[in-house]
C-alpha cells in the first residue's frame, strides 16, 4: 500500500505556531491530532509552499499550501495473543469492552504480555488502522489493573482523534461503583474540615485537589493543593451496610480522569475502598457492627472495590450516542451479599 497524502491551504489568521495551525485546518477526514502532527513534521513528512517543515514552533501563514505525506502504519512491536475478551460492541472504530479485574490494560517493562492491548491486537488483526503510525489499538482511558468494567478502544485513527477529543474535554459518562469504609455524610463534621471536601445537593460529595505522584513512592498518586493535575470526583452513597452502618456501596463519576483518581479521592476524605492494598483500604471493623464471616468476607477481598460500571459518549465517527451498563462481576456480589448479612 501506498503513503496517503493530504493537501490543503491554511485558512485566515492562523494560530501562531504551525502545529497548531495544521491541527485546525487539516481535514478531520485525515484524523491527524496535534501530537501526530508535530511527529510528521519532525519526520520530515510536511511541506509548506514547496518547503520541508522542520519546527513544529514555526509561524505560519495564512494561505500556505501543505502537503502531508502519511506513511503506512508500520507493525507494533507488541504481539498478538489469543486471550478472550468480554466484547460488548464492535464496529470499524471501536470495541467497548469489559475488563475483568487482573488485567493490565497496556504492555509495561513489569507486564510485557498477557495485556489487554496483546489480546486486542489478536482479536483485531488486520482491520486495526495506524493509530499514531502503528498498527495497534488506541488506548483513550484506562482502568487499574485490579478494576473491573467498561473500556471503549479505538481501531482507527479517526476514532481515537474523537475519543481523545472527548476524554480531553471531559464529556465523556464515566460512572463506578465502590464499597468504601465509612458511610460519607453531609452532617460529619470531620468531613467538612477536610480540605477540598464539600456537599451538593442530595448530599453528593464533591472533591476537587491536583493530584500528584507521592513524593517518596513513585507508584503512588497523592492529593496536593500546588502544582498537580486538576482532579474532581462525585460520590453518593448508594446503600449501607452493618448495625451502626460500617461500609457505603458509593456511585462516583469523574469530571476529570487521573491516575487512581477515586481511590485516592476516597482515601483523602477518610473513606478509602475496600481491598485496596495501596491507600490503606485495610480498616478493622467492629463486631458488634457486621457477622464475623461478613468481616472476613471485607479482610478477604483481594482487589480494590471498584468496578467502571457505566460509559457514554458520541461515536466519533457516526456522531451516534452510545451509552453502555456493565453489571457487578461475581465478586463484586458475592463480596455485597456478604455485608448485607444482618449480625
Amino acid at each position: 500500500m501506498e503513503a496517503t497524502r493530504v493537501t490543503f491551504n491554511l485558512g485566515d489568521n492562523p494560530p501562531p505556531r504551525l502545529d497548531k495551525a495544521l491541527a485546525r485546518d487539516v481535514p478531520e477526514e485525515a484524523a491527524l491530532s496535534r501530537t501526530r502532527l508535530a511527529r510528521l513534521i519532525a519526520d520530515g513528512a510536511v511541506v509548506v509552499d514547496g518547503a520541508v517543515a522542520r519546527d513544529p514552533k514555526a509561524r505560519p501563514q495564512a494561505g500556505a499550501a501543505v502537503e502531508i505525506t502519511v506513511a503506512v502504519a508500520a507493525e507494533s512491536h507488541i504481539l498478538p495473543e489469543d486471550i478472550a475478551l468480554d466484547i460488548r460492541y464492535e464496529d470499524d472504530d471501536l470495541i467497548v469492552l469489559a475488563k475483568p479485574a487482573g488485567m493490565v490494560v497496556h504492555p509495561a517493562p513489569g507486564t510485557p504480555s498477557g495485556t489487554l492491548v496483546n489480546a486486542l491486537m489478536h482479536h483485531c488483526g488486520d482491520d486495526l488502522s495506524g493509530v499514531g503510525g502503528l498498527k495497534r489499538p488506541g488506548i483513550v482511558h484506562r482502568i487499574d489493573k485490579d478494576t473491573s468494567g467498561l473500556l471503549v478502544v479505538a481501531k482507527s485513527d479517526a476514532a481515537h482523534h474523537g475519543l481523545a477529543a472527548q476524554f480531553a474535554a471531559h464529556s465523556v459518562e464515566r460512572k463506578y461503583l465502590a464499597v468504601v469504609h465509612g458511610v460519607p455524610d453531609a452532617n460529619d463534621p470531620r468531613l467538612r474540615g477536610i480540605r477540598g471536601a464539600a456537599f451538593e445537593t442530595a448530599n453528593i460529595l464533591r472533591l476537587t485537589s491536583q493530584l500528584a505522584r507521592h513524593r517518596t513512592d513513585r507508584q503512588r498518586q497523592a492529593v496536593v493543593f500546588q502544582g498537580g493535575r486538576h482532579a474532581v470526583t462525585r460520590a453518593r452513597v448508594v446503600q449501607r451496610f452493618g448495625t451502626p452502618p460500617v461500609l457505603a456501596l458509593m456511585e462516583c463519576w469523574l469530571e476529570t480522569g487521573r491516575t487512581h483518581q477515586i481511590r485516592v479521592h476516597m482515601a483523602h476524605a477518610g473513606h478509602g475502598l475496600v481491598g485496596d492494598p495501596v491507600y490503606g483500604g485495610n480498616r478493622k471493623i467492629a463486631a458488634q457492627a457486621l457477622p464475623e464471616a461478613a468481616r472476613e468476607a471485607v479482610r478477604a477481598f483481594p482487589r480494590q472495590a471498584l468496578h467502571a460500571a457505566v460509559l457514554g459518549f458520541v461515536h466519533p465517527v457516526s456522531g451516534a450516542d452510545m451509552r453502555f451498563e456493565e453489571p457487578l462481576p461475581p465478586d463484586f456480589v458475592a463480596l455485597l451479599d456478604a455485608v448485607s448479612t444482618k449480625p
